[in-house]
């Protein structure tokens, strides 16, 4: 069976194979993108994904309904849907297990690349803080991803008390120093699997690359701009300037450079965030506070004004003492040097040594 047909074969419903064959034919003239052949032969043939029709999305959906939009990012737009726990096809809103549907919004290469890369590291990279990646859909141009649903959003919007989600403002109550070092850990323990084991620079940790369970457990998502570990005597990768501002080392803004250190950077951006209750870039505030890192750094350095970075909500003697030494942790992260950082394994280390301390 060819390769094309034996991906096809996938699917669960016959009219989906019918589409992928009409849909090759008319994409054969095509100059922008690849045919549905060359993208299959990128895609993992091992893996278990499921392969969604485009109909089959729409109708977990409700047709894309702006009533089940959960956000917008680079990628694109993410809508709720509800799919069948068992046999993973569109069922009535509300029935069913909830997914998150990423449909993308760049039509050029640099997307189809994107997209492509979500699917080479999700769909054989498996961790208790990985987000799971169900299946995808490749359907005319129609680029989709399925996830599973996180119904504590993201971590960024759990730092933000005050949120307007484009028709009104809600509040959201401050999360507390233990779940703080909980998404910590969690998050940490992702990137410990990604360099170590996988051999993979996540490049893109941010706040919003942090999804939360019911529980709060830390799922990593988004593997858009990951990057294998160069091999052999390889320092470094040069890529062009991505990512997210607020987050970049410093040798990856000014050099390109790309190694497993810039995510012990962003890594320690993250921790700023959680102790200060700020996110990383914040336009509404002073223009001397608008950059977290910028701002944070000189308190850091002094133990006597460290405090002052330090969210209000942080009132008890083992949160401070907690803090105090995430803090220490932080400056080590956020160092200029790379080589100076710790690796996402001694981070783990001292994580688990602050919360052991404060029982």
């Amino acid at each position: 069976m060819g390769l094309c047909s034996s991906a096809a074969a996938k699917s669960d419903d016959g009219n989906c194979q019918e589409n992928q064959v009409g849909n090759e034919k008319s994409r054969s003239s095509s100059t922008v993108l690849p045919s549905t052949c060359e993208i299959e032969g990128k895609i993992l043939q091992s893996s278990d994904l499921k392969i969604f029709c485009h109909n089959e999305l729409k109708e977990a959906t409700e047709n894309f309904s702006l009533c089940n939009l959960l956000g917008n990012g680079g990628f694109g737009s993410v809508f709720k849907g509800w799919i069948d726990e068992h046999l993973l096809n569109a069922t009535r809103p509300e029935t069913g297990m909830a997914v998150a549907v990423k449909m993308l919004k760049e039509k050029g290469y640099e997307g189809q690349q994107e997209w492509l890369a979500e699917i080479k590291y999700l769909g054989q990279l498996y961790h208790p803080n990985f987000v799971k990646l169900i299946g995808y859909c490749l359907e005319d141009s129609q680029r989709l991803l399925v996830y599973e649903f996180m119904c504590n959003e993201s971590l960024d919007k759990r730092l933000v008390r005050l949120d307007f989600t484009g028709t009104k403002y809600s509040y959201n109550q401050p999360l507390s120093w233990n779940l703080r070092m909980k998404v910590a850990l969690g998050a940490a323990k992702g990137l410990v699997f990604l360099h170590d084991k996988a051999q993979v620079i996540y490049r893109d940790f941010r706040a919003s690359n942090i999804l939360l369970d019911s529980n709060y457990n830390a799922k990593l998502c988004d593997f858009a701009l990951a990057k294998d570990i160069p091999a052999g005597d390889r320092s470094h990768v040069t890529a062009s300037l991505s990512g997210t501002q607020g987050y970049n080392a410093p040798e990856f803004t000014t050099k390109g450079h790309v190694t497993k250190k810039i995510d012990v950077y962003s890594f320690g951006v993250v921790l700023l965030e959680l102790l200060s209750g700020k996110v990383a870039i914040d336009e509404y505030r002073p223009p001397e506070e608008q950059i977290l890192v910028d701002w944070a750094k000189p308190y850091l350095s002094s133990k006597r004004k460290v405090f002052q970075v330090f969210d209000a909500c942080l009132e008890g003697e083992n949160e401070v003492r907690g803090a105090l030494k995430v803090a220490q942790l932080a400056v080590r992260c956020l160092s200029a040097v790379p080589s100076f950082r710790p690796d996402m394994k001694e981070v783990v280390k001292a994580l688990e040594e602050i919360g052991f301390e404060m029982y």
